[in-house]
C-alpha cells in the first residue's frame, strides 16, 4: 500500500503534537513515539510489516535526519546526490546515475532541509546569499544553489567521501596509476618538490591527494586551506585545517583562500595544501617568493589556463601573464 503525502504529513503532525518542546530529546524517545503512532496507523491501514518499518524510518529521517535524503546518504555505494527541486532527485552508484523514487513533499521541506545542512556548519543561505558550500557531519561535501537562481527550484549536490579514505596501495590495486609512477611521486614527496594535481570534476583529485599525503613524514607540520573541508589525512598530527567563511547580511566579513594562504605562511608550516585555486589566489602559489613553502596544490581542470588567461584586476598584467612572475610548478598530476 502507498502512503499519500497527505497522510504523512498527518502523521508527521500527530508526532510533532506529542514532542516536548520544553527540552531536548533523543533520538531515541523520537523514534519511539514514531514507532507508536506508525503502529497505530498501520493496524488502521492493515500495512505490512515491512511498509509500516519503511513508514516509520521515513518519518524518522523526516524529523530528525535529512528526510527523503538519508536513505541515500546511508548507502555506502552512492558516491553522489543530486537534488533539482523537490520534485526530482537523482544519485550515481557505481559510475551510473539514476533518478530516486523519492522525493520532498514540498518546497517548504527542501528548504527545511537546506536551511539545516547550512545552519549545522554555520554557514546561512538566503536570497541575500543564494549561493553556499558547506559539509555535512560525515564530512560529505555540498553545494547549495537557491530559486530563482536555480530555476526549476533548488538544488543541492552533495558528494560523498568513503569513511575510510583509499591509500596509495588502494589506487595502485584499482588500475588508477602504475607502481612504478606511485614509487615515483613518492620520491618527489619526500624532497619536497611543488606538487599541482588538476582534473576534471569526479575525477579522484581529491581521492588521489590524499593518498598522496600518506608520503608525508608524520613529524612534519602540515596546514590546510580549503573552501569546503573535505581532505582527510590519516596519521599527521601536527595537522591545522582552515576553511573559507562567506560573508553575509549581518556585516560579517568573508575570509577567502588569499586570506587563509597568507595566514598560514606565518604558522611555521613545512607543507602547505591548498583544496582549490580558482581565482587571484593563484598568483600566491605561483610566485618565487612562496616556492619553499607549497608542496601540494589540488587543482581544478583549468590548471594551465588559469596562468596564461588575464582574470581582470586581480593580479594579471594585461598581456595575460602572472604580475609576480611566471609559475614554476615542479610537477603535474593530471
Amino acid at each position: 500500500m502507498q502512503t499519500s503525502d497527505e497522510e504523512i504529513q498527518k502523521l508527521r503532525e500527530h508526532i510533532l503534537a506529542e514532542i516536548d518542546l520544553t527540552r531536548e530529546m533523543s533520538d531515541t524517545e523520537i523514534r519511539a513515539i514514531v514507532s507508536e503512532k506508525c503502529s497505530i496507523y498501520g493496524k488502521q491501514k492493515f500495512l505490512k510489516l515491512s511498509e509500516q518499518e519503511a513508514l516509520e524510518q521515513y518519518l524518522f529521517h523526516s524529523l530528525r535526519k535529512l528526510d527523503v535524503l538519508q536513505e541515500l546518504l546511508d548507502d555506502p555505494e552512492i558516491t553522489e546526490i543530486m537534488v533539482n527541486g523537490a520534485e526530482h532527485i537523482f544519485y550515481e552508484k557505481r559510475g551510473q546515475l539514476f533518478e530516486s523514487d523519492k522525493h520532498f513533499t514540498s518546497k517548504e521541506k527542501l528548504n527545511d532541509v537546506i536551511q539545516q545542512m547550512a545552519g549545522s556548519n554555520n554557514r546561512m543561505v538566503n536570497e541575500a546569499s543564494p549561493i553556499v558550500d558547506t559539509r555535512l557531519a560525515n564530512g560529505s561535501r555540498v553545494n547549495i544553489v537557491l530559486q530563482p537562481i536555480a530555476i526549476d527550484g533548488s538544488a543541492i549536490s552533495i558528494r560523498k567521501f568513503p569513511e575510510q579514505p583509499f591509500v596509495m596501495e588502494d589506487l595502485i590495486r584499482f588500475g588508477a596509476i602504475t607502481e612504478e609512477a606511485a614509487e615515483f611521486l613518492k620520491v618527489l614527496v619526500l624532497s619536497g618538490y611543488n606538487i599541482f594535481v588538476s582534473g576534471g570534476t569526479g575525477s579522484g583529485k581529491t581521492t588521489f591527494l590524499n593518498a598522496l599525503s600518506q608520503f608525508i613524514p608524520r613529524e612534519e607540520r602540515i596546514i590546510t586551506i580549503e573552501d569546503s573541508a573535505e581532505l582527510q589525512l590519516i596519521d599527521k598530527p601536527n595537522l591545522v585545517r582552515l576553511e573559507t567563511r562567506n560573508a553575509n547580511t549581518e556585516g560579517v566579513l568573508p575570509i577567502t583562500i588569499r586570506d587563509l594562504i597568507k595566514t598560514a605562511l606565518r604558522m611555521r608550516p613545512n607543507r602547505v595544501i591548498v583544496g582549490e585555486c580558482r581565482g587571484a589566489e593563484a598568483l600566491d602559489v605561483a610566485g618565487d617568493e612562496y616556492r619553499a613553502r607549497w608542496k601540494f596544490v589540488h587543482r581544478t581542470c583549468q590548471f594551465l589556463q588559469r596562468y596564461v588567461e588575464p582574470i581582470g584586476n586581480d593580479g594579471f598584467n594585461g598581456d595575460g601573464t602572472a604580475a609576480s612572475g611566471n609559475p614554476k610548478p615542479d610537477c603535474v598530476r593530471h
